[in-house]
């Protein structure tokens, strides 16, 4: 009995393709789970706040610079001041794609 058990014992196990495929779609649908709940998790306590200072600060730079006639927030950017403005807002906007 133990002639006919040794020879068995070092045969490879043999998976079926079907069983495998199986195997791999359970693993794709387990990550696509895993990734759906890493994306529905909320957002820090922080997040609110900071893209509406964002937004305000932004709006507020450009209406600064338009009502001094370029004289404030910093005369010596010029116009690049209102670059600085809208990329708050884009910043602000950017954020709030995010926002959950």
């Amino acid at each position: 009995m133990s002639e006919s058990q040794g020879p068995q014992e070092n045969k490879p196990v043999v998976v079926p393709p079907a069983a495998k495929v199986a195997q791999a779609r359970q693993a794709a649908e387990a990550e696509k789970r895993r990734r759906a709940q890493a994306l529905d998790a909320p957002n820090p306590s922080w997040w609110a706040p900071v893209f509406v200072t964002l937004l305000l600060v932004g709006l507020l730079w450009i209406v600064v610079f338009y009502i001094s006639q370029g004289l404030w927030p910093v005369a010596a950017f010029g116009y690049w001041n209102l670059v600085i403005g809208f990329a708050l807002l884009i910043g602000g906007f950017a954020m709030t794609m995010k926002w959950k």
